[in-house]
């Protein structure tokens, strides 16, 4: 199982470039950042101070959005990526959550999501793409052997089985076991169904991780208080599927949708901050099911769950008070422990 680590690009930028190093030397192959303009610096940027301070990191937006930049530009810059420092970088992409909503735009289709994806893999690859209305391109100056993988972040039905019909990759964002399983079997089931074979299609899941000294309620529950936040970011989507297919509908599973009826609203300015006052609807249980919270064993043994489950990568929300200690326990204890 390979590991990442994802931050939010609040500035000082050097501060996030240290992290990575850290992570980089604690046995993490993958860096992730937010991907939202407003809200934090913007991270293509520091992509490129990342890769040229680390060695074996490979990069990217979990998730950026078709959206927010023209697609021959999001190939363009990491096309300029790889070409500096190697095929070090991937794709992450989605509707478009905090970046569309901030700028007062509604999220991405999946329709124009698909049609980016396509664009910006063939670009990046070096090869051809229609930009609309005729208008083909080409980077002229891109070298053979140049690659960009493009992963999908999904929840919904027609989401999950378009990752496994066009994304090399399937970003699930929370770590529930049965929930885990169940979207996996929707997107290899759906890459089957399309001809690939599912082994094509990269599973990666990206939940917080707060790493205690022991069980007792008072650790877990500093814990829980500074992971509430993901439920609430979660949330947003949830609250998207549930307006579109409605409550208990046979298309969206109840243990995703459900938590969320006492959800009030929400205000971007804490997005993807502990303490954010928007996410006191969100139970521990469900604190305890999407996140990886307690003692190194505890993580150990969900990780491994998810790894027989096909996750082929466990990517850390790093946004709480502990962020050195988590990537210093997962180098010395829990990334070793997967390796066997």
């Amino acid at each position: 199982m390979d590991f990442g680590l994802v931050l939010q690009t609040d500035p000082p930028a050097s501060r996030v470039v240290d992290l990575m190093r850290r992570a980089e030397r604690n046995g993490f192959t993958y860096g992730w950042t937010f991907d939202s303009a407003v809200l934090w610096q913007e991270p293509f940027v520091i992509y490129s101070q990342i890769l040229a301070q680390t060695e074996r990191l490979t990069v990217g937006p979990m998730v950026t959005n078709p959206g927010t930049r023209t697609w021959e530009v999001t190939a363009s810059t990491f096309a300029t990526l790889n070409d500096m420092f190697g095929n070090r970088t991937v794709c992450g992409i989605g509707r478009g959550d905090s970046a569309m909503r901030v700028a007062g735009r509604k999220p991405n289709t999946l329709a124009r999501i698909s049609e980016a994806m396509k664009v910006i893999r063939a670009l990046g690859g070096g090869e051809e793409a229609d930009l609309g209305g005729g208008t083909v391109v080409r980077f002229p100056w891109i070298r053979p052997g140049a690659r960009l993988p493009v992963w999908m972040a999904a929840y919904g039905p027609k989401a999950l089985k378009m990752t496994g019909e066009e994304a090399d990759g399937f970003i699930l964002q929370l770590a529930d076991l049965y929930l885990t399983e169940y979207m996996v079997k929707a997107v290899k089931d759906a890459a089957a169904a399309a001809g690939r074979a599912p082994s094509e299609v990269t599973v990666c899941v990206a939940a917080p991780a707060y790493v205690t000294a022991d069980d007792s309620p008072e650790a877990l529950a500093h814990a829980r208080e500074q992971c509430r936040w993901f439920g609430g970011m979660v949330g947003n989507h949830v609250a998207d599927l549930v307006a579109k297919y409605g409550e208990h509908s046979a298309a969206v599973p109840d243990e995703l949708t459900d938590y969320i009826k006492a959800r009030q609203g929400y205000d971007y300015a804490h997005h993807g901050r502990s303490g954010n006052p928007d996410t006191q609807f969100v139970p521990d249980e469900i604190v305890d099911r999407f996140c990886l919270i307690g003692p190194v064993e505890r993580h150990v043994e969900k990780l491994r769950a998810l790894r027989d489950l096909g996750v082929d990568q466990f990517a850390v929300y790093d946004m709480h008070d502990a962020q050195e200690a988590v990537i210093d326990a997962y180098g010395a204890e829990v990334i070793p422990a997967l390796q066997t």
